[in-house]
């Protein structure tokens, strides 16, 4: 049996990453296809489940504040609530509100749920 790693070697790469070391430099965050090949979410839903799960991925939860997902995502406040309230919807994030002038907390629920078959 061969090892994977030439079987790896011999396909063809398309993208290119020009970094001396890319996961030290900055992470990166997997986001599953689950999500990202669901057609029921917008572009911004997936952006912020991503987010999410870059802020929480180290501590198991995470509480960033509207201003900060906003600037990020390079979109409005508003924006990122409705982005939040679709995720919400659709049950891959739980908020529990702390308190006046404290950010909410967010749990991601990193499940798939499967849609009821249609009659």
């Amino acid at each position: 049996m061969d090892h994977i790693g030439g079987a790896l070697a011999k396909i063809e790469q398309n993208i290119k990453v020009n970094s001396a070391d890319p996961i030290a430099l900055h992470g990166f965050t997997q986001l599953p296809n689950f999500i990202l090949r669901n057609p029921d979410l917008s572009i911004g839903a997936k952006t912020t489940y991503a987010l999410f799960l870059s802020y929480a991925w180290h501590n198991q939860f995470c509480f960033p504040g509207q201003d900060r997902l906003a600037k990020d995502i390079g979109m409005s406040i508003g924006s990122v609530n409705a982005f939040i309230k679709e995720l919400e919807g659709c049950g891959l994030i739980e908020i529990t509100r702390r308190g006046q002038g404290k950010t909410n907390l967010y749990t991601v629920n990193f499940v798939v749920k499967r849609k009821p078959p249609k009659s």
